[in-house]
C-alpha cells in the first residue's frame, strides 16, 4: 500500500502544475509568474515550515535561486556572448556560414544542426551553444534564418549530442557515478553511444524540418524601410582588387549594394567607385571591395583618439535643418573632417527630393539639400558638437561599432573558458566567472553596458524554477511519484516499464532539475529492476536518457534559458517544438534499449 503524500509534498506539486498553467496560459508575464511563485514558497514555508526547519529557513530555500551557481554562470555565459558580439570576434564564422545560408537555408541550418551534435559529444552543451547563440543571432541580423527559428533546434541537437557519451553533460556523469556506488559496472565514454546515434538519426528531421515552421519568426519589424545612402568608395592602390573586373566581385556583394553607373574594365587603384546600400551592406562592400568611403587620415584618427580615450565609436544618423550651412556644400567641401573629427560615410535623399533636379560639384560630388540625412561616424562628444554647430537633427540612436581591435583577445578568453571547462579541468561555473572578469579587465565588456547582456525574463525564471526543484526534492513529492511508479511498473511490459521509467525521469527533469531527476530516477531504476528481475543497466540507461529530455520547458536546462532571451520565446514555444520530440525520442530510445539488451 502507498502511503498519502504529506501535505508539503502535495503543496509543491500543486505549485508546480499552477506555476506551469502560468506560463502555458500567457495571461501573465514571465517575470510575474515567476516572482509569484517565489513568493508563494517563501510565505507558505515560512507559516509551514518544512519538518526540522525553522520558517527563517524557507526564505533561504524560496530565494536561494538569485546567488544560485547556475545562475551566476548563465549570466557570466551571456557577459561572454556579449564580449564576442560587440568585438566582432564571430564575424568570420557567422560570414561562413552566411555564405552556406546563401547556398540554401536548409542546408545552411542543418550543417549547423550537425555541428552542434558533434560537438556536444565531447563538449558540455552549455559552452556550444554560448558558441553558436551569437553567431544566429549576427546571422538573422544580416536577413539569413531567424534566430527564433534556429536556436531551439539548436539547443535540442546539442543537448541530443551529449546524450551519446558518459562526459557529455554532467547528469551523465552523475547517473553513472550513482549507478557504479549502487554496484554496477562502470559504463566506457562511448558505452551507448551507436543507441544515441541512432534515436539522433532519427529525430534529426524532425529538428530540421519540422520544429522551425513551429516557431514563430520573433523578429521586431522595423517601423520605416532601412534607408539607403550613397557614397564613393576608393580602391586603394595595394589592393588585391586592383586589376579584376568590378562584375566578377558583384556576386559577392550583399544584395542591397548597388553601384551607380558601375565602371567597365579592370579597376584601378585609387579608382572610386559611386555605389547605394544600408549602413550594413556599405560595410560589407568595404571589406570585400578592400576600399575606403572616407579619408585614411581622418578613419585613422577616430580609432587613435577610441584607444586612447577608451570610447566606443559610434554610427548616427542626421537630418540637414534649414539653417545648417552644410546646404549646397559637397562633402569635401565642407570641412567637417577637419573641423570636428567626424568621418561621413554616406548621404540619403528622401524619396520627396528624388526626381529634382540633382547639383552636383565639378568633381562628380552631390550637393546637400535641407531634408538629406547624413551617416556619420566618430566619438560621441564630437558627433554631438557636429550636430549642433551645424544645425543638424539626430535622427537615431547612436550604434556603437564593434570593438574590432579586441576581436582576437574575446575570442582567446572564450576559447580558454571552453576549453578548462572541456576538459574537467575546473566547473564551468568557475571558468565562465572568470571569463567574465577578463572580458571585463580587458575591455571587451565596458561595466556600464552589462545590462544590455543580461535578460532580467531570465533571471528570474531561472530563481524560480531553482526553488521548485528544491521544494519538490526536500518535501518529499519526488520520492512519492517514485513510489507511485514503483508500484504501477509490476503490471507492464519490459518495454513499457522502459518508456514509463523515461517518461517518469523526463517529467521531473522538465519540472525539477536533471540533478533531482538522477538521484532520485537512478535508485529507483535499480530497485524495480531487481523486484521485476531485470537486467539494470537499461533501466539506467533509460534514467540516463530521460534526464537528458529536457525540451519541453524553459526551466528544464541552463541552455533552453540561455536561448529564451535571445529567441524572445515564450513558455508555449518549448512545449509545442519539445513534447512531440520528447514523445519521439522516448519511443524511439525504449526501442533500441529492448533491442539492444534482448529484453
Amino acid at each position: 500500500m502507498i502511503p498519502p503524500p504529506s501535505p508539503h509534498a502535495i503543496a509543491a506539486m500543486v505549485v508546480t502544475v499552477a506555476m506551469f498553467v502560468g506560463f502555458v496560459r500567457g495571461r501573465m508575464s514571465t517575470e510575474i509568474v515567476s516572482l509569484l511563485t517565489i513568493a508563494v514558497i517563501a510565505v507558505g514555508l515560512y507559516f509551514f515550515p518544512l519538518e526540522g526547519t525553522n520558517p527563517t529557513d524557507g526564505l533561504v530555500l524560496a530565494f536561494a535561486g538569485f546567488g544560485h551557481y547556475a545562475l551566476i554562470t548563465i549570466c557570466a555565459l551571456m557577459v561572454m556572448g556579449r564580449g564576442l558580439v560587440v568585438t566582432g570576434a564571430l564575424e568570420p564564422a557567422a560570414r561562413f556560414l552566411e555564405g552556406v545560408f546563401k547556398y540554401n537555408l536548409q542546408v545552411g541550418l542543418l550543417v549547423s544542426l550537425i555541428i552542434a551534435f558533434v560537438l556536444s559529444m565531447g563538449i558540455n552543451n552549455t559552452p556550444v551553444l554560448v558558441l553558436l547563440i551569437p553567431i544566429f543571432v549576427t546571422l538573422a541580423a544580416r536577413g539569413a534564418l531567424p534566430a527564433s527559428k534556429a536556436l531551439i533546434p539548436l539547443n535540442a541537437a546539442s543537448l541530443i549530442g551529449g546524450v551519446a557519451t558518459t562526459i557529455g553533460t554532467s547528469t551523465n556523469i552523475l547517473v553513472v557515478s550513482i549507478a557504479v556506488d549502487l554496484g554496477m559496472d562502470r559504463m566506457g565514454v562511448f558505452h551507448f553511444t551507436p543507441i544515441v546515434l541512432v534515436a539522433g538519426a532519427v529525430a534529426l528531421p524532425y529538428l530540421w524540418l519540422v520544429m522551425p515552421r513551429l516557431l514563430k519568426d520573433n523578429r521586431v519589424e522595423a517601423e520605416h524601410q532601412e534607408r539607403r545612402f550613397t557614397t564613393r568608395l576608393r580602391i586603394g592602390e595595394d589592393s588585391s582588387l586592383v586589376g579584376t573586373e568590378l562584375s566578377d566581385m558583384i556576386p559577392r556583394l550583399p544584395k542591397e549594394v548597388e553601384f551607380i553607373d558601375p565602371p567597365k574594365g579592370k579597376l584601378d587603384g585609387q579608382q572610386r567607385l559611386l555605389l547605394s546600400g544600408t549602413h550594413e551592406g556599405i560595410e560589407e562592400a568595404m571589406r570585400t571591395l578592400q576600399g575606403e568611403i572616407a579619408p585614411t587620415w581622418v578613419i585613422d584618427r577616430i580609432h587613435r583618439q577610441a584607444t586612447e580615450k577608451k570610447l566606443d565609436i559610434a554610427v548616427v544618423e542626421m537630418a540637414i535643418t534649414a539653417d545648417s550651412r552644410l546646404i549646397t556644400r559637397t562633402l569635401p567641401s565642407s570641412g567637417i573632417a577637419d573641423l570636428y573629427g567626424v568621418a561621413v560615410i554616406g548621404i540619403h535623399r528622401p524619396e520627396r527630393l528624388v526626381g529634382e533636379a540633382e547639383k552636383y560639384s565639378e568633381g562628380g560630388d552631390l550637393r546637400m539639400r535641407e531634408g538629406d540625412v547624413l551617416l556619420v561616424m566618430g566619438l560621441p562628444d564630437n558627433l554631438q558638437e557636429f550636430a549642433r554647430t551645424d544645425s543638424l537633427l539626430m535622427l537615431e540612436g547612436m550604434r556603437e561599432l564593434p570593438r574590432r581591435s579586441k576581436a582576437w583577445l574575446a575570442a582567446g578568453i572564450m576559447g580558454g573558458t571552453i576549453g578548462l571547462a572541456s576538459i574537467g579541468l575546473i566547473p564551468i561555473a568557475i571558468a565562465a566567472l572568470a571569463g567574465a572578469i577578463l572580458m571585463f579587465v580587458t575591455g571587451c565588456v565596458k561595466f556600464d553596458r552589462v545590462g544590455r547582456a543580461l535578460s532580467a525574463q531570465v533571471i528570474v525564471l531561472i530563481a524560480a524554477s531553482i526553488a521548485i526543484g528544491r521544494i519538490i526534492d526536500e518535501s518529499g513529492a519526488a520520492d512519492w511519484l517514485g513510489l507511485v511508479l514503483a508500484y504501477g511498473l509490476q503490471f507492464l511490459t519490459p518495454a513499457m516499464v522502459l518508456a514509463t521509467i523515461m517518461i517518469f525521469v523526463t517529467f521531473l527533469t522538465n519540472f525539477a532539475s536533471n540533478a533531482t531527476a538522477a538521484t532520485v530516477g537512478t535508485p529507483i531504476a535499480f530497485s524495480i529492476a531487481n523486484q521485476l528481475g531485470l537486467p539494470p543497466e537499461p533501466l539506467v540507461l533509460a534514467v540516463l536518457f530521460g534526464c537528458n529530455l529536457c525540451y519541453a520547458t524553459p526551466i528544464a536546462y541552463q541552455t533552453n534559458m540561455l536561448i529564451m532571451a535571445e529567441g524572445s520565446y515564450e513558455f508555449k514555444d518549448y512545449i509545442r517544438t519539445g513534447v512531440p520530440l520528447v514523445i519521439l525520442m522516448v519511443g524511439t530510445l525504449s526501442f533500441l534499449l529492448v533491442m539492444t539488451y534482448d529484453m
